[in-house]
């Protein structure tokens, strides 16, 4: 049996400490809810900000549809943001500054149509002299996107606002000075580039301004030249010639395509056998041999260009004495064919293909060719040629 003593005191001590601990808990719950109804209200603005940013995103990838430039829409702000930033940084371009024995120039073009086909941004800034390359870039957490920004200096480079006269203005102009002073000057003008690039649409410019400037000069020459030594046009005749390298063999387009031979003569000057020269009296007379020639180029569609240039096509204007015939001045313009990747000759046929592989050895040996010329001192150097 059990004894049960009854008392009021124990009781009361409990119970007015569970009325303590009730009064204490009130003031926590409070605490919870607002808790709880702060991170409801920040969850809430979170969506709605997130709800905008999705708006925005769609909003200007239609502009970017709509302004001919698609493609990622985080990518493409990020380079418009770094293109702010660096806004009026460029030099500006100075065509009286001495050139070097060999000056390189680059042009950017603008996005092609099979580019923005495939959604291709434009990730290229040319900040004269200047070239820098945003390439898109994901961080380890495979969400996160950022630039990695690489820049090449070059003598000029021309942004795809540049006009094809900013480029002849400052990379050609200076060299028909040059070969008018009458000392048997030569000089060079090489469009290089990827298939596609736009180097056959910028020779085509520079051709017709070299004419129209050529006759200018030698008409001023004939007025105004102190020097006896400066060409003018009582003293030396226009002349052309125009042929194209293709697939190794060698063919005069200013003569029905006749098949031509390189030969080195007993002074060692490399020469084209068989070159036929035309004379030309006035602008528009070179410029039609100029556009003859060129319409007779090999041209056949790639993946990169529908209509590309598959043949090295090399004009040379030629300032030879009306008595002697001697050289007193030779200009070289030379529009070569595009390079290619190998991911751009995946659907080419056996013949593109090889065209494609004996292009890129070409000017491989180009390249080898300017390189000697370069560093070469003295009788020693060799200049691979062949």
């Amino acid at each position: 049996a059990h004894r049960f003593k009854s008392t009021n005191k124990p009781m009361n001590r409990k119970m007015g400490v569970n009325r303590r601990s009730s009064a204490g808990a009130a003031p926590a719950k409070d605490q919870t809810r607002l808790k709880i109804e702060k991170m409801e209200a920040e969850r809430e603005e979170r969506r709605r900000l997130m709800l905008e940013r999705k708006q925005e995103r769609a909003e200007e990838e239609q502009r970017l549809i709509a302004a001919g430039n698609p493609g990622d829409v985080d990518f493409i702000g990020l380079v418009g943001k770094w293109r702010e930033a660096h806004e009026g940084t460029a030099e500006p371009y100075d065509s009286q500054k001495r050139h070097p024995k060999i000056c390189i120039c680059v042009r950017k073009r603008p996005v092609s149509e099979k580019e923005r086909k495939r959604r291709d941004h434009d990730s290229v800034t040319c900040l004269h002299p200047t070239v820098w390359v945003h390439s898109a870039k994901l961080r380890v957490d495979g969400i996160s996107k950022y630039l990695d920004h690489s820049s090449f200096c070059f003598d000029y480079s021309f942004d795809e606002t540049s006009t094809t006269e900013d480029v002849y203005t400052n990379s050609t102009l200076p060299l028909i000075d040059f070969i008018c002073e009458g000392r048997g000057g030569r000089a060079t003008v090489f469009a290089y580039g990827q298939t596609g690039s736009g180097k056959t649409h910028t020779m085509g410019g520079i051709q017709q301004m070299v004419a129209e400037d050529l006759f200018q000069l030698l008409s001023n020459h004939s007025e105004f030249s102190r020097d006896e030594r400066e060409c003018t046009l009582d003293h030396v005749n226009v002349v052309v010639t125009f042929f194209e390298i293709y697939g190794g063999r060698i063919q005069d387009l200013l003569n029905n395509r006749r098949r031509l031979k390189v030969l080195e003569d007993g002074k060692g000057e490399v020469v084209v056998a068989g070159l036929e020269e035309f004379e030309a009296n006035d602008p528009n007379q070179l410029l039609g041999l100029i556009d003859s020639a060129n319409s007779k180029r090999t041209t056949h569609a790639t993946e990169a260009n529908d209509t590309s240039s598959r043949s090295h096509a090399i004009c040379q204007i030629l300032l030879r004495d009306k008595n002697t015939l001697k050289l007193r001045g030779k200009l070289s313009l030379v529009d070569l064919a595009g390079s290619e990747r190998g991911s751009d000759t995946k659907s080419h046929n056996r013949q593109r293909r090889t065209e494609s592989s004996e292009i890129n050895t070409s000017l491989l040996a180009l390249k080898e060719c300017i390189r000697a010329l370069d560093n070469g001192r003295g009788a020693a150097r060799h200049v691979p040629y062949r």
